[in-house]
C-alpha cells in the first residue's frame, strides 16, 4: 500500500528547552515537535521516520535530512557541522507514520502516511563566547550615587550614533544587553522589548544572563539614533532580605550592551558597544529597590535636569562572568486587572483599592495630575484587617511606591525595576474627591508579572470550592515563579528556597513548562553548592538559590552552611522531576555531579548512614501544631522526614547513574539504598511493626517512599495504611500536616485504598483544611493553613504569607487521581489514565500539553454510570484503568480492567458503585463539639 497524506499535523519545531528559537546558546541544538489531529477516526498513529529541512533563507526549500526513528522529542541536530554565533536557520519537519481508522466498532489495518511539512521555525544562535562581545561592562568613575535611603540610585547610560544606510536596506538589527543590576533599554525614545526586571536574579559572579532583542524596526536611517539603558539596583545591590545589607554582589552597578546592524549588502555589521565614550545621566527615579519599591520624581523627567549629572564613564572594575542566553523565558506583564472596588480606610487617612486577586506585579497609573510637590504614596498589602491594609506580615519590606508630582499630566506610569505581592493598594495623597483628577476604578490597574512560561496543565470539576482551591495553587505558582522560584512575592525574603520548590515542583511541572526556568536555576544551584570560600562547605546545598546570603567574612550578612533534608534533596528530586516530565536526559547528566556531591558531602550523617539527629532540620515545616514562631517543631520529628528523603534521593541517584551508563556507581548507590532502608527500619519500626512517629506525615512518607515491608493483610505496610486511615478519621478529616506531609498525604491515602478519606479531607472546611482558606476569601495559597484566623485577623506568627505555593501541592493529587493523568515513561510517551471519581463530583476535566500533543480527559458520573472521554495525542500510548471491576471498558467492548490504547479519541463507561461514602470520623460520644 502506498503512502497517503497523513491526517496528523506536525507543529513547528522547537529547540532545546526554548519556547522559540531566538537566542539558542548551543552549536547543535536538539529539536522537538508536537502533533495534532482533528480526525476522530484516526487511531494508533505512530511515527516511523522524519525529514528535517534546514535552510538559511525562508524562501529556499533547504537541505533535507531523512532519519528512521519514532522519536520526536529532543532529536539530534541532523547536520554534523556546528553552528556559529549569530547563525540563522529556518527549520521545518515532516513525519512518516502508520495509523488505523476506527469505524465505530473496530480498527482497520495500518495505513502508511506522510504528513505535510510543518511551518518553519526560525533558529538564531546566540553569542556563544564572551569574546563575541566587543565592548565591556561600563559604570561610573565616581562612587555610585545613593538615594535618600542609601540605596543605589538608578542612572541612565546613553549614546547617540548616526546611520547613513538608505531606508529599507537594513537586513536585521540585534541588541544584546545585560547588567549588574536590572535594566531597561530605549531606542529613539521607544522601549526595547517587553521584558521586565532583566537580566533577572542569578548567581552573578558565576553566570550572567543576557537578553537579545530584534530592533530593526526601531532604527532611524539615514539619521541620528539615540540608545539609552537605565540600570537600577535590582537583586544585584538591593537590600534583598531581613538582613538589609546592600551591594551584596558589588559596590557598582554596570551595563553591557552590543548593538549589531546588518545591511542587506554587507557581511559585517555596524557595531555600537558600551565603552568609555558613553554618557551617563540621572533618571526620574530617586530610589529603586526590590523589597522597598520606587520613588519617582516627575520634575526630574525634564531632559535638562537629567543631563545635569556630574559623572564620567569607565569600564567596570567588576569581572564579567560567563555570559549566557538563558533557556528560561523572561519575566513579563502577562495580565492586567481592573480595580474591583475603591473605599476609604477605617482611619480615613487614605483610600484602598481592591483588585480582587492576590498577585505578584505592580500597579499602572493610567492618568494622574497633581500640583507640583504633591506626593502620592502607594502601599501594597495582601489582606485587610480592621479596615486598614495589613502590612505586618511584610516584616521589613516597605513595598511602597511614591510619585512626587510636578503639576504636569502623568500617563501610564508604573514602577520600572521592582515588583510587589499584593491584592490591595493603599493610596495616600490622591483620592476620589480630588477636583481636577479624581481617583476612579479606571485610574489604576494591577499588572500581573511572572516568568512567562507556557501553560501546559488544566483541571476543573463540578465543585466551585475545589476549583477555587486549584486556581489558588495556580496563582501562587505564577506569583512565585518570577525569575527564580521564590517562596512568596511580598515580604522581606523572595528567595529561591530549595525546599519549597522541591515540594511544589510536581504540581508546577504539570501546570507550566518549567523546564527552561528550573533548568537555569539548577545550574545556579550547582555553582552555589560548589562555592569555593572559607565560609562554605562544598557539596552542601544552600537553603535558597541564588545563595545571596552567603556569609561574607567577619562582617557577614548570611548563614553558615546548614545541611538540611528536603531542602538539600532538591538537588536530586527537582532535576529528576524535570526529566520525568520532559524526557530530557540532559537534566540528569548536567546535574549528576550536584546530586552526588549532595549525597557524599552535603549530608551530616550518623553512624547508621542516616542523618545525624544532632543536625537541626526544617522537617515538616509549618505543621499546624507547631508553635507560631518555631515552625520546624511540629509533631513529626524533622530527622525522620530528612531520613525518608535521603533514602528516596539515594535511590533516584542509583537510577540516574544507570540511565547515564554508569553501572559501577549505579550498583554502589543501590547497595547504599538497601543499607539505609535496613537502618531506617531498625530505627523507626517497633517490634510490632508500627512506625514511630505515629503521625500523618510519617506514615504518608513511609508509604509513599516504599520503606515498609510488604506481605499480606498484616504486613507492616498494611498496618501503616490502617494507622493512617485511623488518624485521618480521628482528626475529623482535618489536616495535621505541614509543607512536606501535605504533598504526600492524599496520594498515600489513595494508593493505599483510602481514596474516600482523601476526598473527605478535600471537602472539609473547618480549620485546618484545604477549603478553610476558601471560606475566608483566599485567592492564593497561604503559607499557613490559618494565615488568617477565623475572626478575620492575620496570624501573629512571623511566618504568615498569603501567597506561598508549598501547601498548594494538593493540586498534584487533583491532576493525578481526581483527574486521572500521570506519566509512566519520561516525557509522557506512555501515560496512565486512572481517574478516581467520587459521588460528590458529577464531572472533572483534566488536560495536559505533553511533548507529543494535547491530552484531554473528561469524566462524568450520573448515578452509578461512569463515562469517560479521552484524547491521546499521536505517537504516544495511554494505559487506561477504570474505576470498576473490569467487566466493562470502551463503549461496546468487554476487556481487562487495564488496557493500552494508542492515539485517538475514545469513549469509556462502566458501573461505579461507591459504598463507603461518606466515611465516618472517629468522634467522642458528644460528637464534634469543641471544649
Amino acid at each position: 500500500m502506498g503512502q497517503s497524506v497523513s491526517p496528523v499535523l506536525v507543529l513547528p519545531p522547537t529547540f532545546e528547552q526554548h519556547h522559540d528559537g531566538f537566542g539558542v546558546q548551543c552549536v547543535r541544538p536538539r529539536l522537538s515537535w508536537r502533533f495534532s489531529c482533528s480526525n476522530e477516526q484516526t487511531r494508533n498513529w505512530k511515527q516511523t521516520a522524519y525529514d528535517i529541512a534546514i535552510s538559511s533563507n525562508s524562501t529556499e526549500p533547504g537541505e533535507v535530512f531523512h532519519v528512521e526513528s519514532e522519536n520526536n522529542v529532543l532529536v539530534p541536530w541532523p547536520n554534523s557541522e556546528p553552528l556559529n554565533s549569530r547563525a540563522r536557520r529556518f527549520v521545518r519537519v515532516r513525519c512518516y507514520g502508520k495509523y488505523s481508522l476506527f469505524d465505530g466498532r473496530d480498527n482497520d489495518s495500518d495505513h502508511d502516511s506522510v504528513t505535510e511539512w510543518s511551518a518553519s521555525s526560525l533558529l538564531e544562535i546566540a553569542l556563544l563566547r564572551n569574546s563575541d562581545w566587543k565592548g565591556g561592562m561600563i559604570t561610573v568613575s565616581e562612587p555610585w550615587p545613593l538615594g535618600p535611603d542609601h540605596s543605589a540610585r538608578p542612572l541612565c547610560f546613553h549614546k547617540r550614533f548616526h546611520l547613513s544606510l538608505k531606508d529599507g536596506t537594513i537586513d536585521r538589527g540585534r541588541l544584546y544587553a545585560t547588567s549588574h543590576g536590572v535594566y531597561s533599554v530605549r531606542l529613539n525614545g521607544r522601549k526595547v522589548g517587553d521584558q521586565c526586571l532583566a537580566p533577572g536574579f542569578q548567581s552573578y559572579h558565576k553566570r550572567l544572563h543576557y537578553q537579545i532583542y530584534d530592533i530593526k524596526d526601531l532604527l532611524v536611517t539615514p539619521g541620528w539614533n539615540k540608545i539609552e539603558i537605565d540600570v537600577a539596583a535590582g537583586w544585584f545591590a538591593s537590600a534583598t532580605s531581613w538582613a538589609r545589607k546592600r551591594f551584596i554582589y558589588g559596590q557598582k552597578l554596570g551595563v553591557l550592551l552590543q548593538l549589531e546592524i546588518w545591511a542587506a549588502d554587507s557581511s559585517l555589521p555596524i557595531l555600537v558597544s558600551t565603552d568609555a565614550s558613553w554618557s551617563v545621566s540621572n533618571t526620574p527615579l530617586v530610589s529603586s529597590e526590590i523589597l522597598d519599591g520606587e520613588i519617582f520624581d516627575q520634575s526630574l523627567s525634564v531632559d535638562s535636569k537629567l543631563d545635569n549629572a556630574k559623572f564620567s564613564v569607565r569600564e567596570s572594575p567588576l569581572a564579567v562572568s560567563r555570559l549566557i542566553s538563558p533557556e528560561a523565558p523572561p519575566v513579563r506583564v502577562v495580565e492586567r486587572l481592573e480595580a474591583k472596588d475603591i473605599f476609604k480606610s477605617q482611619s480615613g487617612s487614605a483610600v484602598i483599592v481592591d483588585f480582587g486577586q492576590n498577585i505578584a506585579g505592580r500597579i499602572c497609573v493610567r492618568r494622574v495630575q497633581k500640583p507640583a510637590g504633591s506626593k502620592i504614596t502607594f502601599r501594597h498589602a495582601e489582606v485587610i484587617q480592621d479596615g486598614e491594609v495589613m502590612c505586618r506580615p511584610l516584616r521589613t519590606a516597605k513595598a511602597r511606591d511614591i510619585i512626587i508630582c510636578d503639576g504636569r499630566e502623568l500617563l501610564d506610569w508604573h514602577p520600572q525595576h521592582t515588583f510587589h505581592g499584593f491584592r490591595y493598594v493603599e493610596i495616600a495623597g490622591w483620592g476620589p474627591d480630588d477636583e481636577n483628577c479624581p481617583l476612579t476604578k479606571g485610574s489604576i490597574v494591577a499588572e500581573v508579572m511572572h516568568t512567562d512560561m507556557l501553560r501546559t496543565g488544566w483541571f476543573s470539576c463540578s465543585n466551585d470550592d475545589v476549583n477555587r482551591l486549584h486556581e489558588n495553587s495556580l496563582h501562587s505558582i505564577k506569583s512565585n515563579f518570577l525569575s527564580v522560584p521564590t517562596e512568596c512575592p511580598s515580604r522581606d525574603e523572595r528567595f529561591g528556597w530549595t525546599g519549597d520548590l522541591n515540594i511544589i515542583a510536581p504540581t508546577a511541572n504539570f501546570l507550566y513548562d518549567t523546564a527552561g526556568m528550573l533548568g537555569n536555576w539548577l545550574q545556579d544551584l550547582y555553582l552555589d553548592q560548589m562555592e569555593v570560600t572559607e565560609h562554605w562547605r562544598q557539596g552542601v546545598v544552600p537553603l535558597f538559590i541564588p545563595n545571596s546570603l552567603l556569609r561574607n567574612g567577619d562582617g557577614g550578612h548570611g548563614w553558615d552552611p546548614m545541611p538540611n533534608g528536603v531542602w538539600g534533596d532538591a538537588a536530586v528530586m527537582v532535576p529528576w522531576g524535570l526529566y520525568r516530565m520532559s524526557g530530557d536526559i540532559s537534566f540528569l547528566s548536567r546535574q549528576y555531579d550536584s546530586m552526588v556531591q549532595y549525597l557524599e558531602n552535603g549530608v551530616v550523617r550518623g553512624q547508621d548512614g542516616l542523618w545525624d539527629p544532632e543536625q537541626w532540620q526544617f522537617g515538616d515545616w509549618l505543621d499546624p501544631k507547631a508553635p507560631q514562631n518555631d515552625s520546624g517543631r511540629g509533631t513529626t520529628d524533622g530527622t525522620f522526614v530528612a531520613d525518608c528523603f535521603l533514602i528516596a534521593s539515594t535511590q533516584i541517584v542509583a537510577e540516574v547513574a544507570e540511565k547515564l551508563a554508569k553501572p559501577v556507581e549505579a550498583s554502589r548507590f543501590r547497595d547504599t539504598t538497601l543499607r539505609l532502608v535496613h537502618a531506617w527500619r531498625d530505627k523507626y519500626l517497633t517490634a510490632a511493626g508500627l512506625v514511630v512517629p505515629d503521625t500523618g506525615t510519617a506514615l504518608s512518607l513511609a508509604l509513599s517512599f516504599d520503606l515498609l515491608p510488604e506481605g499480606g493483610d498484616n504486613s507492616t505496610k498494611a498496618q501503616a495504611a490502617a494507622r493512617l486511615f485511623r488518624l485521618v478519621r480521628l482528626n475529623d478529616f482535618k489536616l495535621t500536616t505541614g509543607f512536606v506531609g501535605s504533598a504526600f498525604l492524599s496520594r498515600a491515602l489513595t494508593q493505599s485504598g483510602g481514596v474516600e478519606l482523601a476526598y473527605a479531607m478535600l471537602f472539609q472546611k473547618k480549620c485546618p483544611s484545604y477549603l478553610y482558606p476558601i471560606t475566608m476569601g483566599a485567592t492564593t495559597t497561604w503559607e499557613r493553613w490559618d494565615s488568617m484566623l477565623p475572626d478575620g485577623t492575620a496570624n501573629p506568627g512571623s511566618m504568615t504569607s498569603f501567597n506561598h505555593h508549598a501547601l498548594g501541592s494538593i493540586a498534584n493529587w487533583m491532576h493525578a487521581d481526581v483527574g486521572g493523568l500521570e506519566a509512566i515513561e519520561p516525557g509522557w510517551k506512555v501515560f496512565r489514565v486512572k481517574p478516581q471519581p467520587n459521588k460528590e463530583l458529577s464531572w472533572a476535566d483534566t488536560a495536559f500539553e505533553s511533548r507529543y500533543g494535547r491530552i484531554e480527559l473528561r469524566w462524568t458520573l450520573e448515578g452509578e454510570l461512569f463515562r469517560m472521554r479521552l484524547r491521546v495525542p499521536p505517537n504516544s500510548t495511554a494505559v487506561v484503568s477504570l474505576p470498576s471491576d473490569g467487566r466493562e471498558s470502551e463503549v461496546g467492548k468487554r476487556e481487562a480492567k487495564e488496557q493500552r490504547v494508542g492515539s485517538g479519541e475514545y469513549d469509556f463507561e462502566c458501573q461505579f458503585v461507591q459504598t463507603q461514602w461518606p466515611p465516618k470520623a472517629l468522634l467522642p460520644p458528644w460528637g464534634r463539639a469543641e471544649f
